[in-house]
């Protein structure tokens, strides 16, 4: 089972890639605990830009789903999206 994993602008240019595809992963926690692990010791910093960025599957912010118990299937995008203000 794969998923497309989206990164902010800011985690993308840390990470040194945009997006990427995990196996293996069934719910939010597991795609966000296979993130840090990939960020290895800049976790720290994740951490922090992952304050300024929610999280959506398929477009729907997970706050209106399960949360970090959202259940994913094969092929879901898990994006972390950046939020913003205007006026």
């Amino acid at each position: 089972m794969g998923v497309n994993v989206e990164l902010t602008y800011e985690m993308g240019k840390l990470l040194g890639e945009h997006h990427f595809e995990l196996q293996d992963v069934h719910s939010v926690a597991e795609v966000l605990d296979a993130v840090r692990a990939r960020f290895g010791d800049r976790g720290e910093r994740l951490t922090e830009l992952s304050r300024h960025a929610a999280v959506a599957v398929n477009g729907v912010l997970v706050n209106y789903k399960k949360g970090k118990r959202t259940r994913l299937q094969d092929g879901d995008r898990v994006s972390f999206v950046k939020a913003s203000a205007g006026g």
